[in-house]
């Protein structure tokens, strides 16, 4: 069950009596959790019906107990187990599961990974609970969601803003929307989000940043690339490199994946490898200038600059030397020995 329809649910007052959230993904699990800590219960039956645990804090008997408890002067008490992955003995909450008090809501939250599905408390778990399995987002999706999240509240975004957040900040969905939600304070009575507000109130430059950089080494534009990593050096909060390697990796992988396609429709291209329509056209440039076993060549680059970054076979060069290095060797028509990257 999405947690979106967990919510939905809650509020027309249906309830199950256990709800398992787990996975890597906390963002839709803290999304659960903060809605039912503030909004299953009223305000006035908290203090004596809301019971909240930690982790690293709790004892799975006295979270039992608190589960048996009958509510106070109301229908129902909830009760929320946070950070559940760092509570010992996590099966012995079995004998619960396995029997739950229909009065009480239990939530536990066991983020970073899931229960061993071979375990008797898993099998009881998905006949007992309502389960819910989180996966860390893919990059190709983030595009997708952050335009569905502005979607959703009434807002426009450009394309190319959409890129720019989502290149500088990867996929933290959290701090995605808490950046999102600045943006739409800010914007008064106007509904498009442009790259001048990302600019203006992300603090995300509109033509230093990694979405740009990408599109300078596609078009095999040197002069432009070296500028602007004169300018990261100088403001190292614009793309640090950690970001920008992985950038590029994600788009020649992309472009390496094209070439396997066979086809230059772009429909199918944007169907098959997940390039969103304004993103297409850099790619049909960057095909045209490297070829498919350049492609190849530059991701081993990437991976063997990747790990000069953090300081294997390399313990000298400034991170704006390494990119340097990089875009000549991107950049050069010659295929090289990948020896001679180190």
């Amino acid at each position: 069950m999405p947690t979106s329809k967990i919510i939905a649910n809650w509020k027309k007052q249906v309830f199950d009596a256990i709800y398992w959230l787990e996975g890597e993904e906390p963002f839709y699990i803290d999304q659960v959790v903060e809605y039912a800590e503030k909004h299953l219960l009223p305000e006035s039956e908290q203090a004596f019906n809301l019971t909240l645990f930690y982790g690293k804090d709790a004892q799975w008997a006295d979270v039992i107990n608190a589960c048996k408890r009958y509510p106070v002067f109301a229908e129902r008490q909830v009760v929320i187990l946070k950070e559940a992955q760092h509570m010992g003995q996590i099966e012995k909450l079995l004998s619960y599961v396995e029997n739950p008090l229909s009065s009480t809501i239990l939530i536990v939250a066991h983020k970073d990974k899931n229960v061993d599905g071979r375990s008797a408390l898993a099998k009881a778990l998905k006949t007992k609970a309502v389960v819910v399995s989180t996966k860390k987002m893919y990059d190709s999706k983030l595009p997708e969601w952050v335009s569905g999240w502005v979607s959703d509240h009434q807002f426009q975004i450009a394309p190319k803003a959409v890129q720019m957040i989502v290149d500088h900040i990867g996929n933290d969905l959290s701090r995605i929307q808490n950046e999102l939600e600045k943006l739409t304070v800010n914007l008064g009575a106007r509904k498009k989000i442009t790259e001048d507000d990302v600019e203006k109130y992300i603090g995300i430059s509109k033509e230093y940043n990694a979405f740009e950089f990408q599109d300078a080494i596609a078009q095999k534009n040197f002069s432009k690339a070296i500028k602007m990593i004169q300018y990261f050096e100088s403001n190292n909060k614009a793309a640090p490199i950690q970001l920008i390697l992985p950038t590029l990796y994600a788009f020649f992988s992309k472009l390496y994946a094209i070439y396997g396609l066979g086809t230059q429709d772009e429909k199918t291209i944007m169907s098959q490898v997940g390039i969103p329509f304004f993103g297409i056209k850099n790619y049909m440039v960057a095909a045209r200038n490297y070829s498919y076993s350049k492609v190849q060549h530059i991701l081993i680059l990437i991976q063997a600059y990747n790990l000069r970054v953090i300081g294997i076979h390399d313990a000298d060069n400034t991170d704006a030397d390494l990119l340097k290095e990089l875009v000549v060797k991107i950049m050069d028509s010659a295929i090289m020995d990948t020896a001679s990257v180190n």
